[in-house]
């Protein structure tokens, strides 16, 4: 099989073949991909997360020292002492495990901390933490959304959001697009129970901000409650890191501010903010809470420990947001599309799959560790190598990505000759 003759797309259905030949056929597809050195996927790290990390190269089986633009550990609290510090005393005090699921025995006091203090920095009455950003998604939203409501999305919105819309009516509405929403919100302003506008606070494919204060603006007059999804805001953008309802001067004004503790709060979960009332009932009815054992007390305590060092070391945001300014300047400078991009992340849009795929192995070569991002995720038009900033990395570092980029650039007809 040639692999660049086809896409994943080709292997989500394929007519007449049963699970087994349809597993053979894509197993086959992912064989030629690793032959041309394509298969940028799963690569074994041998150290934490850092703007170097030590990688395992599937190929030739040596170690290589990387600079890593794939993480979105933004502010690398991941390694932060105080974080790691807090990780460690909880587990020897509470040991490896919570031991039951939150609503019978699994609930320890760091848990009902850590939800305080979640709701505390989002500006909300409440929270409700989960082992999972996706699972506080989705099931959030499948509790919450049944057949009489309505959910109107960015199109653009994450998967996890988009699969809690399972049970409910769905209307996407163009990204990021005001006039887009609020057409559909005209039509179906009389039409259904509960009216939900989804966004995601910051978009981790293109790196843009959602306009939430309009966003709110024009819900508001519909009729329609607003749920964003922070899970790239979060520690990042706003004065002093709340996210984007701080961004956009709308904070208390968002009925569901949701987001991951494991990009810029560097640890794994997700949680819920909102009112009293839906954090209650988020407790009974949420299906992906009641049913999952409850966070391991070592995430908990080093959550807690993560937004402390948020709200006291803002030299770690101011530090990130030199990198991307620096970063941005440069790629424009140079020619790169970077679409809407105004964070951490930075879509370098290509628009030829097998260009994207070819620069990522010649990344790789050269030890910078970067994402393809291809079609069927985006469109063709729009592959792209999807590139992300820590605060600690050096400008000498960026710089060795930027010469990188350039050469490549050139060599693939991306930019123009010199």
């Amino acid at each position: 099989m040639d692999s660049t003759k086809y896409s994943m797309a080709d292997f989500m259905n394929i007519p007449g073949k049963d699970i087994m030949e349809r597993a053979k056929l894509f197993s086959e597809f992912v064989d030629d991909v690793k032959a041309k050195h394509h298969f940028q996927y799963k690569r074994v790290a041998l150290s934490g997360s850092g703007p170097i990390r030590r990688v395992l190269d599937p190929y030739t089986g040596e170690v290589r020292e990387m600079i890593n633009l794939a993480s979105n550990d933004y502010l690398n609290l991941t390694m932060h002492p105080k974080v790691i510090a807090a990780g460690q005393e909880a587990l020897l005090k509470y040991g490896a495990g919570a031991g039951s699921v939150p609503l019978l025995g699994g609930t320890i006091d760091l848990h009902i901390e850590l939800e305080k203090k979640i709701a505390k920095f989002k500006g909300c009455e409440a929270a409700i933490i989960y082992t999972s950003g996706f699972g506080s998604n989705a099931g959030t939203l499948l509790s919450l959304l049944q057949e009489e409501d309505v959910a109107v999305i960015d199109m653009l919105a994450h998967a996890s959001l988009i699969d809690g819309c399972k049970n409910t009516n769905v209307k996407p509405f163009k990204h990021n697009d005001l006039q887009s929403l609020e057409s559909i919100l005209k039509r179906v302003k009389d039409k259904y129970r509960t009216k939900l506008v989804i966004v995601d606070g910051v978009y981790s494919m293109d790196g843009d901000i959602a306009p939430l204060d309009k966003i709110v603006e024009i819900a508001k007059t519909y009729g329609a409650y607003v749920m964003v999804d922070e899970a790239h805001a979060t520690g990042v953008i706003g004065k002093n890191g709340r996210g984007t309802p701080e961004h956009c001067n709308v904070e208390g004004k968002v009925d569901i501010v949701a987001g991951t503790f494991s990009k810029r709060l560097g640890a794994v979960g997700g949680f819920i903010a909102s009112n009293k009332e839906i954090i209650t009932l988020l407790n009974f009815y949420s299906r992906t809470y009641m049913f999952s054992t409850a966070m391991t007390p070592q995430v908990a305590a080093s959550l807690i420990a993560a937004i402390d060092v948020i709200e006291n070391e803002p030299e770690l945001r101011e530090n990130l947001w030199k990198n991307i300014n620096y970063f941005r300047k440069n790629l424009l400078d140079l020619g790169f599309n970077l679409g809407n991009s105004e964070t951490a992340i930075f879509p370098i849009i290509i628009g030829d799959d097998y260009k994207v795929k070819e620069i990522c192995r010649r990344l790789h070569e050269m030890n910078i560790y970067a994402n393809p991002v291809l079609y069927p995720a985006v469109p063709r038009k729009l592959a792209r190598i999807r590139m992300s900033l820590m605060t600690n990395h050096t400008k000498e570092q960026l710089d060795t990505v930027l010469n990188a980029m350039e050469d490549l650039g050139r060599e693939y007809g991306i930019l123009c000759q010199v």
